[in-house]
């Protein structure tokens, strides 16, 4: 049975989701699935290009901005749009949305995110006309596609959408979003009255006519739900509604290492810097990655090694430049290429991140920029693979790191063979579940199924 499946992420502009979807899709893809693609944001749209797939955005304004397509500076111009007038009818249809759905109920922003409830509420989910536009454009976006199965990593608007239409659905989760854990902060006891988005979400859900939930993270349970990693690795303390699927990451067989990367003095280690999106929104926030940036070019750059810089598909911000002479930048590189190449990854603790070098066996050091990224460093260093700092808030709010223990870890890191070998161990067990695989597989029979 051949179906259209929709492939939904959480629509922020990082690339962690698509190295986990995009293996995934093409598996699919292979086996005769028609595989459409939700991402809006502009660095995911480029890996999805380049994979070969068509992304489409729902008709809402916000994801027109947030797609880079339009700006607020520039809406005026969108009067003349034919894009608008084929999508919207008339300009006015466009902001009238737009004004209605923007978020008017924040949760203050923090690093330390408690689980997906807290998260939610930051990111504007206490506002119910929010959720429901958003909700409301997945839906719509379903129905226009004729989509059979929408398989989701981490967009509750797109679950909620699924659930509305009675699609079936599939998710793809990171054990720390399964309820059966205890979020993201799970070595601290919660305190009371962590904002909550909840609320909001069963007023729209009650519109719909769904049944309430508890927290939202049982949105992320499907009809199927997978999870990426191993047990050894990502542990689920309650639950059985699931099924491991092993590690699924991402890399372009078309793409090619640069030659300046055969030209490095190989007696010198070999250190790849990730640090991601550096800033997410022009003012700075405490979830953005520049202190990664700060910290690596004051230590590194003083250090007898060779340094590879990539951000994603994100521009390096300017007041880093020059760089020292011993680094090279390259906006985006071969992930598993280039772990393997590495003596050492420093990185912000993204899960795909760090999936990535335990599948290359590559020990590690990590700033882990805020919870989620924080409980993944936790759980790495529990294995014996790597080695993390946390970045602190001085008097003027902006993030900081200790400079002196940064660099001791690093030299510990890189000095210790033990990191490496902890770190081979586990890529052994994790190559032996050809995950990308084993989702199609799981997915495949669950389309038969239906």
């Amino acid at each position: 049975m051949k179906t259209k499946l929709l492939f939904t992420t959480l629509p922020t502009n990082d690339l962690g989701l698509l190295t986990r979807s995009l293996p995934i899709a093409t598996e699919l893809r292979n086996a005769g699935h028609n595989i459409l693609f939700s991402s809006p944001a502009k660095a995911p749209r480029i890996l999805i290009e380049q994979a070969g797939f068509r992304n489409t955005i729902p008709k809402h304004p916000l994801y027109y901005i947030n797609s880079g397509h339009v700006t607020l500076n520039a809406l005026l111009e969108l009067v003349r749009s034919p894009k608008i007038k084929n999508d919207f009818g008339h300009f006015s249809h466009f902001l009238i949305m737009l004004l209605r759905s923007i978020p008017r109920q924040f949760a203050p922003i923090t690093a330390e995110v408690w689980n997906m409830d807290h998260g939610a509420a930051m990111s504007g989910m206490l506002s119910k006309n929010f959720v429901q536009s958003q909700c409301d454009a997945y839906v719509k976006m379903i129905l226009e596609n004729e989509i059979d199965v929408v398989v989701d990593f981490w967009n509750p608007f797109a679950c909620i959408a699924a659930r509305t239409l009675a699609r079936p659905l599939v998710t793809v989760i990171q054990a720390d979003a399964h309820p059966g854990n205890n979020g993201f902060i799970w070595w601290k006891e919660k305190p009371a009255n962590i904002p909550s988005a909840t609320p909001t979400i069963n007023l729209v859900l009650k519109d719909y006519g769904l049944t309430a939930i508890s927290t939202i993270d049982e949105l992320n349970i499907g009809d199927l739900t997978l999870v990426m990693g191993i047990r050894e690795t990502d542990p689920i303390e309650n639950g059985n509604d699931f099924h491991y699927i092993g590690p699924v990451l991402w890399q372009n067989p078309d793409e090619t290492m640069p030659e300046w990367m055969d030209q490095f003095d190989k007696q010198k280690p070999l250190i790849w810097v990730y640090s991601g999106n550096p800033r997410y929104l022009k003012k700075s926030t405490a979830l953005d990655s520049e202190v990664i940036l700060h910290a690596c070019v004051k230590v590194l750059g003083r250090e007898q090694v060779n340094v590879v810089l990539t951000t994603g598909h994100h521009t390096l911000p300017e007041e880093f430049l020059p760089l020292p002479d011993n680094f090279q930048f390259a906006s985006y590189l071969p992930g598993l290429d280039m772990a393997e190449r590495c003596d050492l990854m420093i990185h912000h603790g993204g899960y795909g991140s760090c999936q990535t070098s335990l599948y290359t066996g590559t020990p590690s050091v990590i700033i882990p920029t805020f919870s989620e990224r924080e409980s993944n460093a936790r759980r790495l260093h529990g294995l014996g693979v790597c080695e993390f700092v946390l970045p602190t808030l001085n008097s003027d709010t902006h993030r900081e790191l200790n400079i002196h223990e940064f660099r001791t870890k690093i030299r510990q890191v890189l000095s210790t063979s033990l990191y490496r070998e902890n770190a081979i161990k586990y890529r052994d067990m994790l190559r032996a579940w050809n995950g990308p695989q084993k989702a199609a597989k799981l997915i495949q029979d669950f389309v038969d199924n239906l």
